[in-house]
C-alpha cells in the first residue's frame, strides 16, 4: 500500500473530532487525517513514488503534472497524499492555492511570494496535528539549528569558539546559485541568525520573502536584484538550487486551483498561459533539478483558444497518466481512476465511521453501519456524474452518523438527505 500512512496512536478524540468537522462540514479533507480515510488512489500514488519521488526527483530529474478534476472530485485530498509521500523523501512541499486576488498563476513575482511562504519540511504527526511551520523564515531557522546540532555533535569537546568557526566556514562555502543575490541573501540570513542579529535578519527576509525593501538597505548584503515578474523564475531556480544544498531531496511544488478565475483579461490569460507553458519547458532543463510540480484544476477549459499559446500548451499536455500504461503522463485524471465506485464510497464510509466513533466515544452496531452506508452510497452515487458527489457523500455520510448515534437505528434510502 502507498498510500502515506500515520501513527494510529496519533487519532485522538480530539483529532477524530476535527477530522468529523472539517469533513461533515465543508466537506474537505482536514490537513492532517486524510490518510485515514484515503481510498482507490494506491495505484497512482504508488506511481509516484516509485517512479519519481523514491528515484527519478531524487537523482536530479524534475516533472510536471496537471491534475483534473471537478470541484468535491478530491484535488485537495490527493495533493495532501502526494505531500506526505514527499515528506516521506526528505522534500520540502510548497502547497499553493491560487486565487484569483492574491496568487493568480499569471503573475509570476506573487506566486514565487506563495512558494516561498508555504515552504514546509518534513514533519511529524504531533507537529501537523497541532499546526506545522512554514514559511521561509521556520525554513531558514531549522537549516541553522541542524548545522548547529551536526557541529556540536560531531566533537563533543569543541567550544563554542570552535563551532562559531565551523559555522562561519559553512556559510561561506554554500554553492554559487544563479542568482548571486540570493545566494548572499541566504548566507546573511544564516549568519545574523547565528550572531543574532534579528534585524539583519529581518530585513533579509523580506526580500526574500518578495517584498522588495530599500534597495540602499541591502546593497551592504550584496543584494543588488529586485524579485519580480523579470526574475520570478531565476528566484526559483535559485531557492531548488538552496534547498538542495542544504541537505533536502529537492522540492514539490502543488498549486490547488481552489476556484476558477470568473474573468480574466486577454492579457492575463496569455500570461498566465506563457508561464505555464514556461514552467513546464523549465523541468526539461538541467539546471531545474530536483523539482516536482502539480497543477490542478477542476477542468480543461483554460486551455480552450486558437491562438499559438494554446496550442503550445495543449501539445506540452496532451499525454495522459496511466499508473500502469504511461506514468510519463502529464495530465491525471482523477475521475477516471479505476476504483471509481460504489464500493470505493462504502470504503470511505466505513473509514469515516471508524474515526466518527473515536470522535464520539460510540460504538456503531455494525448491521445498522453497513445498512447505513449501503444506502447513501448508492443514493450519491446516482449523481455520479455532477459536481462533486464525493464531497457531497462524505457530508451525507457524516450527517448519517449523527442520525444513527441519536436513534440507534439504521438511516433507510428515503431518510438520505443530500
Amino acid at each position: 500500500m502507498s498510500n502515506p500512512k500515520v501513527n494510529e496512536e496519533a487519532l485522538t478524540p480530539v483529532v477524530a473530532r476535527k477530522i468529523i468537522e472539517t469533513v461533515g462540514g465543508q466537506g474537505t479533507p482536514p490537513e492532517f487525517g486524510f490518510q485515514y480515510f484515503t481510498v482507490g488512489l494506491d495505484d497512482y500514488l504508488r506511481t509516484l513514488e516509485d517512479d519519481y519521488l523514491r528515484s527519478f526527483i531524487r537523482e536530479g530529474g524534475s516533472s510536471f503534472k496537471l491534475v483534473i478534476g471537478n470541484y468535491g472530485s478530491g484535488k485537495t485530498h490527493f495533493l495532501y497524499c502526494v505531500r506526505a509521500l514527499a515528506w516521506k523523501y526528505n522534500f520540502i512541499v510548497s502547497y499553493v492555492v491560487l486565487s484569483p486576488e492574491h496568487s493568480p498563476f499569471y503573475a509570476l513575482e506573487k506566486i514565487y511570494k506563495e512558494i516561498v511562504a508555504n515552504l514546509a519540511y518534513p514533519q511529524s504527526s504531533e507537529e501537523l496535528v497541532h499546526g506545522y511551520r512554514r514559511g521561509i523564515e521556520s525554513l531558514i531557522s531549522f537549516w541553522y539549528s541542524k548545522k548547529y546540532n551536526e557541529l556540536k555533535e560531531k566533537a563533543e569537546k569543541l567550544s563554542e569558539g570552535s563551532i562559531w568557526e565551523g559555522l562561519m566556514s559553512y556559510a561561506s562555502s554554500l554553492s554559487p546559485y544563479e542568482s548571486t543575490s540570493f545566494r548572499n541573501a541566504m548566507k546573511e540570513a544564516f549568519l545574523s541568525t547565528a550572531e543574532k542579529r534579528y534585524e539583519d535578519l529581518s530585513l533579509v527576509v523580506q526580500w526574500l520573502k518578495g517584498e522588495n525593501p530599500p534597495k540602499d538597505l541591502l546593497k551592504r548584503y550584496g543584494i543588488f536584484e529586485r524579485i519580480d515578474k523579470s526574475t520570478a523564475f531565476k528566484m526559483i531556480r535559485s531557492l531548488a538550487q538552496w534547498i538542495r544544498d542544504i541537505g533536502f531531496s529537492g522540492i514539490v511544488v502543488l498549486f490547488d486551483e481552489a476556484e476558477q478565475i470568473p474573468s480574466m483579461s486577454s492579457k492575463q490569460v496569455g500570461l498566465l498561459l506563457n508561464n505555464l507553458r514556461e514552467l513546464i519547458d523549465e523541468c526539461g532543463h538541467d539546471n531545474f533539478k530536483n523539482t516536482m510540480w502539480f497543477y490542478a484544476v477542476p477542468d480543461e477549459n483554460f486551455l480552450e483558444g486558437r491562438a499559438l499559446v494554446y496550442e503550445a500548451l495543449r501539445q506540452r499536455t496532451a499525454t495522459v497518466f496511466n499508473s500502469k500504461l504511461n506514468p510519463t503522463g502529464v495530465k491525471i485524471y482523477l475521475e477516471k481512476i479505476p476504483s471509481d465506485s460504489v464500493e470505493s464510497l462504502k470504503e470511505i464510509g466505513r473509514k469515516l465511521a471508524k474515526i466518527y466513533e473515536v470522535a464520539y466515544g460510540v460504538k456503531f452496531n455494525y448491521s445498522d453501519l453497513e445498512k447505513t452506508i449501503e444506502e447513501v452510497s448508492h443514493v450519491v452515487y446516482e449523481k455520479k456524474f455532477e459536481v462533486g458527489y464525493k464531497r457531497l457523500f462524505v457530508q451525507s455520510i457524516v450527517k448519517a452518523f449523527h442520525v444513527m448515534r441519536q436513534t440507534k437505528k439504521p438511516v433507510s434510502r428515503k431518510d438520505v438527505e443530500l
